[in-house]
């Protein structure tokens, strides 16, 4: 017999609060069976789905992604070692490019603050003539795009 926990517990275990289980679930992210009564009552294998959500998140992805990769998985039980290293799989260039784009980030601000001046307009170090401009609004040196 299934062991089902209440959505008090499944927040408690997984760090989620209950708003945002309720959330995920009228995603179609998890699912619950509801008690007469009408509470909800999820399977201890949602744990697993949860905490793969919060990752997913943390790595960057939308909710429409997390919705995509989560259809993946297997619905009525815990997915296998096998079911997450095919879905992390996909992630790894993901995660290099956050890395990356931190690591830009890092170094920027050292070069950006060190000049005194504050202005990429008129940064004479940084950015003379202001040739970043001619590359569109937004943030050009931190997001990576070429001079």
């Amino acid at each position: 017999m299934e062991e089902f926990l209440t959505i008090g517990q499944v927040s408690k275990r997984s760090g989620v609060a209950s708003s945002a289980l309720r959330f995920y679930e009228e995603r179609g992210l998890i699912t619950s069976l509801r008690a007469g009564s009408g509470h909800r009552n999820y399977p201890r294998h949602v744990l697993r789905r949860i905490a793969f959500i919060v990752f997913a998140q943390k790595v960057g992805l939308s909710l429409d992604e997390i919705a995509d990769e989560v259809a993946k998985l297997p619905i009525d039980h815990t997915p296998s070692g096998q079911d997450w290293s095919k879905l992390s799989r996909t992630w790894t260039a993901r995660i290099e490019e956050k890395i990356s784009e931190l690591e830009r980030l890092k170094r920027g601000l050292s070069q950006c603050i060190g000049c005194g001046c504050l202005s990429l307009f008129h940064c004479k170090l940084a950015n003379p003539g202001d040739r970043m401009g001619r590359l569109g609004p937004g943030p050009s040196r931190w997001v990576g795009k070429k001079r």
